[in-house]
């Protein structure tokens, strides 16, 4: 007898706690081999201008890296996340959903990166970066930083990352990642920037912006402000091989 499928909130919550025996799925010296088809991005968003020095307080980039922190920068059209906040944010893992048309996909991720510095000499960084695990659809680092230049005053955004489509794809997949992937990734990179620049400005202008923390289950869910769409029963869910659940 076939047993019935878990719940969506259950899904998740299984799937999530499956990326712990999950590897990296590529090592640190593939992405600079020669001949491989890696991407590499960088992208910037100018977010505000506060006085010359270090982060004011309650300003722009205090209030961005609060946003970085918790991926409420993430376009929901595009990709959402699932994970655990009672976790340190170091070797953090994530449930990726993302959001092609009417196809949703699951990712795992862990943060493998907290950064918190400044560079050369007058550059204030706050950030982290994740790496993808085994069964995402991708290979590759993303890199998530807020970064004032005390000289100027200036506060932006700043994506980076490197990426290819997980050569362990099906047929089926890699055609369709390969024909829309790209565009999309690029496409969220900007929405990204936009999305972060309309948060920032909104709490600066009257203290409006992401709704804060959102939980379900125990987890926390981001952005926080996303919603089911009105159309979300018929999308088509390939699930994260840690949920345990025969595609």
């Amino acid at each position: 007898m076939r047993l019935p499928r878990p719940t969506g909130a259950t899904q998740r919550a299984r799937a999530l706690a499956g990326l712990r025996s999950r590897a990296v799925n590529f090592t640190e010296d593939e992405p600079h081999s020669p001949g491989g088809e890696w991407n590499f991005d960088t992208h910037r968003r100018f977010l505000a201008r506060e006085a010359p020095g270090p982060p004011e307080p309650g300003g722009a980039w205090d209030i961005a890296r609060a946003f970085v922190r918790d991926y409420e920068f993430s376009d929901p059209d595009r990709v959402r996340a699932v994970y655990d906040g009672r976790e340190e944010l170091l070797g953090r893992n994530m449930l990726l959903e993302g959001r092609f048309y009417g196809l949703r996909f699951d990712m795992g991720v862990r943060v493998t990166v907290v950064i918190d510095e400044t560079r050369e000499g007058d550059r204030r960084v706050w950030g982290w970066g994740y790496e993808t695990l085994e069964g995402h659809l991708e290979r590759g680092r993303m890199t998530y930083e807020v970064v004032k230049d005390m000289g100027s005053g200036a506060v932006e955004f700043v994506i980076t990352g490197f990426s290819q489509d997980d050569p362990a794809l099906d047929p089926v997949l890699r055609l369709g990642w390969r024909l829309f992937g790209r565009p999309t990734q690029l496409g969220f990179y900007r929405r990204c920037g936009a999305r972060m620049y309309e948060l920032v400005r909104a709490r600066l202008a009257d203290g409006c912006g992401a709704t804060g923390e959102r939980r379900h289950d125990g987890l926390l869910l981001a952005p926080s402000d996303a919603r089911p769409g009105p159309f979300e029963r018929f999308a088509l869910r390939i699930d994260h091989p840690s949920s345990g659940h025969e595609r």
